[in-house]
Formats: C-alpha cells, sequence, structure tokens
C-alpha cells in the first residue's frame, strides 16, 4: 500500500525559481506544474497556487522537501490543509474506491492524475472555508439591514469587500481545472477513466459549484449593498444642492431688502 498526501502550504509557489534551484528528475512542467521524480516510485508535486503533493516519501521526506522549495513560496502556512488517498497496486485492475485507488502498477502518469486530483482536493477546502466566512459575513450584514433599515459597512470597506471576492473568483477560474482534462487523458482511455472516476470519487465538479454558488450570493448581496449605498450618496448630494439653492435665494432676498 502506497499513500498520496497533498498540502496547501502556501498563497503561491514560485514554480520557476523551484525548478531552477531544485535538483530532482523532472518528469513534467509547464507554467503552474512541475512533477519530479524523487527515487524510485517516489513522487514530488508542486503546483503555483500554493499545492504540494507528495506519493510513497516519508514525513521526514516530506519535511525536507517542503523545507527546500519555502523560500520560493508567498505566504507561507504552519497550518496546512491536507488530503491523503491510499493506492494499492493490484495486477490487471485499475478503480477508485473510497479514500483508496487501484493501479494496475505505479504508473507515473496514473500517480500524477491521482496526485492532482488529490490536490484539486484540497484547494476546494480551502476555498470552501473562505467562502462559508464570507458568506456569514456577508449575512450579518443583510440581517442588520433587515433589523435596522440601513447598512452597517462603510463605502470604502464595501469597496474593498467586493475587491476580495473577485480576487477569490479569479483565483479559482485560473488555479482549478475542475472542469478540464489534462492533455495526458486525451489520447488514452484508462487515463481517461481513471480521472474522471477520481474527479467523481472527490467529488470535485458538485464542491465547485457550491463555492461557485456561494460566491454569486455574496456577489448579489454585495451589488444590492452597493446601490443603497450610491442611492444614499446621490440622496445626499440632492439635499446638498437643495440646502446650497436655499441658502443662495435667502442671501439674494437679504441684499435686496439691505438695498
Amino acid at each position: 500500500m502506497y499513500t498520496v498526501i497533498a498540502y496547501q502550504i502556501a498563497a503561491a509557489i514560485q514554480t520557476r525559481e523551484c525548478r531552477t534551484r531544485l535538483e530532482l528528475r523532472l518528469l513534467f512542467s509547464d507554467s503552474d506544474e512541475l512533477f519530479y521524480r524523487v527515487a524510485e516510485a517516489k513522487f514530488f508535486y508542486i503546483f503555483q497556487y500554493g499545492m504540494v503533493s507528495f506519493f510513497n516519501m516519508t514525513p521526514e521526506e516530506i519535511e525536507e522537501a517542503i523545507g527546500k522549495i519555502k523560500p520560493f513560496c508567498r505566504d507561507f502556512m504552519d497550518d496546512k490543509i491536507s488530503e491523503e488517498v491510499q493506492i494499492a497496486i493490484q495486477p490487471g485492475i485499475l478503480k477508485v474506491e473510497f479514500e483508496q485507488v487501484v493501479l494496475p502498477e505505479i504508473n507515473e502518469e496514473m500517480v500524477r492524475l491521482v496526485m492532482l486530483n488529490a490536490s484539486q482536493s484540497v484547494a476546494l477546502n480551502r476555498y470552501s472555508e473562505i467562502t462559508e466566512e464570507l458568506l456569514f459575513e456577508t449575512n450579518q450584514h443583510t440581517l442588520y439591514l433587515e433589523n435596522k433599515g440601513k447598512l452597517d459597512i462603510s463605502g470604502n470597506k464595501l469597496k474593498r469587500f467586493i475587491g476580495k471576492i473577485l480576487n477569490i473568483k479569479n483565483k479559482i477560474s485560473e488555479n482549478l481545472y475542475i472542469f478540464d482534462s489534462p492533455e495526458i487523458t486525451w489520447e488514452n482511455e484508462q487515463l481517461n477513466k481513471l480521472n474522471y472516476d477520481l474527479k467523481q470519487s472527490f467529488d470535485l465538479k458538485d464542491r465547485y459549484n457550491l463555492i461557485h454558488d456561494r460566491i454569486e450570493i455574496i456577489k448579489e448581496n454585495l451589488e444590492l449593498f452597493k446601490d443603497i449605498m450610491d442611492h444614499k450618496e446621490s440622496s445626499r448630494l440632492e439635499w446638498i444642492i437643495i440646502i446650497l439653492i436655499v441658502i443662495e435665494v435667502v442671501d439674494l432676498f437679504i441684499a435686496k431688502l439691505i438695498l
């Protein structure tokens, strides 16, 4: 039995620097990913969006590997979210079970797919936590609006809140490949089936859709808040204009009386 374990260790990892500095056998790379063979039947996967994944590596080897890439991490996380998958090898069998994957052999592309999907699952866990917190905060503002008939958030804070939501949405779109199949699966039926079964097992699409729906709900609420705030500001400006006109009329009337 072998183990795949994935962690989120940072907000982002400089993959270009890792590729230059790490003295390991590189099996696959693009602008966002680096897939290494550490030793016989030992693999190490790095993702630009802060994820790392390991296959058949001891805790000591994992800590050593993380230590090597820590200088290239932005916002390193001591409290790491993780996902663990057991891999069994049975010749002639390829199937995905609950928290276990059975492979016919230690095939680097099959192992890479397991590591990729485990990493995507950890990323979804992280984004799920973030969006749940943001939705709770949004609900607090809507509850205040319901009870008091006004907002308890300033215009500047609202703009920062909107920016935060948009940044999270962009990061999810850029970094998660939930609806895309890796190129290696396009012409290989076994790999395509494995990738599909892994997505189903990790429930990636439904979890992604839940996060996406939360973001849309938050966005709708924030747009409503913005409309209310804009209307309030517009009313304030109208009153200022009215007061200025009244002052001017009074001033003109007084001037005529004096003359």
